[in-house]
């Protein structure tokens, strides 16, 4: 669910929602306690769940901090994955060789934001690994809609291109530096244009 991509409130049908994963009520209802326990929905008493976005200045937040669990996990990865899992990265690009990003943007934010999930799983630190899992709904969301913005496609995948060679180099520091700075040219891009989020 593109949660950002929505102007209004965003309502969740517990009906609908047991209806379409074919599951009785009673597992919908659990995942939505677990959800609202965890921070992502909210109940109005009357009105029903809805999905809880953030606002520029939360976003922006999480943005930083997801800023250093990921460098922090390509420091790791250029020091510990495999080199088979590194030239692995460069494969969820090769379908933008010929073509520009922003021609298929919907499959280029699809491999942006595989990109950076695996990243965070080549570093091999299952704690990064799990405070990120908090802070992704949310930053897949803004990248979603944010990645057809001021030609960041075409910017975004020179800065991937670059990241992988300091990767499969082992350049640490290099791979640590440039993930940091790719991942603050998005806060920087949310700050400017991030209006929609309130």
């Amino acid at each position: 669910m593109d949660i950002y991509a929505h102007p209004s409130e965003i309502r969740l049908d517990e009906r609908q929602l047991s209806q379409d994963l074919a599951v009785s009520r009673t597992p919908v209802r659990e995942a939505i306690t677990l959800l609202e326990q965890e921070g992502f929905v909210r109940s109005v008493p009357r009105r029903g769940v809805f999905v809880v976005k953030k606002t520029k200045n939360e976003i922006l937040e999480m943005i930083t901090v997801w800023a250093a669990l990921e460098s922090m996990s390509a420091r790791l990865a250029a020091q510990n994955a495999t080199d088979q899992d590194l030239k692995r990265l460069k494969l969820l690009f090769s379908d933008f060789e010929n073509e520009k990003p922003g021609d298929h943007l919907s499959e280029y934010s699809d491999a942006n934001i595989a990109f950076h999930q695996t990243i965070i799983r080549l570093g091999g630190c299952k704690l990064i690994a799990d405070m990120s899992e908090n802070l992704f709904i949310h930053m897949r969301a803004i990248r979603r809609v944010t990645i057809g913005q001021d030609n960041r496609a075409e910017r975004s995948i020179i800065d991937h291109m670059n990241i992988i060679e300091a990767l499969l180099a082992r350049d640490a520091d290099r791979a640590e530096r440039l993930v940091r700075e790719h991942t603050f040219g998005l806060h920087a891009h949310v700050e400017k244009h991030g209006d929609f989020l309130g």
